[in-house]
């Protein structure tokens, strides 16, 4: 028996650490909790928060190597939002994969993944998400509540589409963005790499310089 999303077989040896222990991993541990796939070991932090939804501290990052010598083919998920932190995020995701964990992706039984979309590694979908026929979400990203991906959309590794967010059809997004709460961003737009789309904000025109972008319609307010 597999999963539906994440295409690995359901066994007691299917057991999951939560990297963070903030807002975003809060969410992530329910969503998690869900899906009959995995069993939570616990979370790492740099500090313990106490228990989160019934999920224990295990300690800090350090303790992840003993984590999987004792438990081969152990996966792990990125607890941590891209506010501020998409360069860590990233390290992580990196030493995390050298270290042996699998990082699958993640994806709320309440989403709809329609044909042919593709979801990279370490990709976590939310309750709510509609992702469209073609759509392809590359390495780490966050894909979350209630927002939407249209058909044939492209989006590059570690970028975060925030709440109530709407992307078109062909719409390409490259790496390390934010799309913010509630941007609308219309069809066969392309962002380029490391940009920050301001929440609420209308996109109309191509974003080719990395930067914060705002507004109805929306312009670059700041090199980044």
């Amino acid at each position: 028996m597999t999963c539906e999303h994440s295409k690995q077989p359901i066994t007691m040896e299917n057991k999951i650490v939560i990297i963070g222990g903030g807002g975003h991993a809060k969410v992530l541990i329910s969503l998690i909790k869900k899906t009959p796939c995995y069993r939570i070991l616990g979370y790492t932090d740099v500090s313990n928060k106490g228990t989160i939804l019934k999920t224990e501290y295990i300690g800090n990052d350090s303790v992840l190597k003993s984590i999987i010598k004792e438990h081969r083919d152990c996966s792990a998920a990125l607890g941590i939002g891209i506010i501020g932190r998409a360069n860590s995020r990233m390290q992580i995701f990196t030493e995390l994969k050298n270290t042996g964990f699998l990082i699958p992706a993640i994806i709320s039984p309440d989403a709809v993944i329609n044909e042919e979309v593709e979801i990279g590694e370490g990709s976590v979908v939310f309750d709510g998400v509609v992702v469209n026929s073609g759509a392809r979400i590359y390495k780490a990203c966050i894909l979350n509540t209630n927002s939407t991906v249209e058909h044939d959309c492209r989006i590059g590794d570690n970028s975060h589409v925030a709440p109530g967010s709407a992307l078109s059809g062909s719409v390409c997004i490259g790496k390390d963005c934010l799309i913010g709460t509630g941007a609308s961003i219309i069809q066969g737009i392309k962002i380029c790499d490391g940009c920050k789309i301001a929440a609420g904000s209308v996109i109309i025109k191509d974003c080719k310089i990395p930067g914060m972008y705002a507004g109805n319609p929306a312009s670059l307010k700041k090199r980044l």
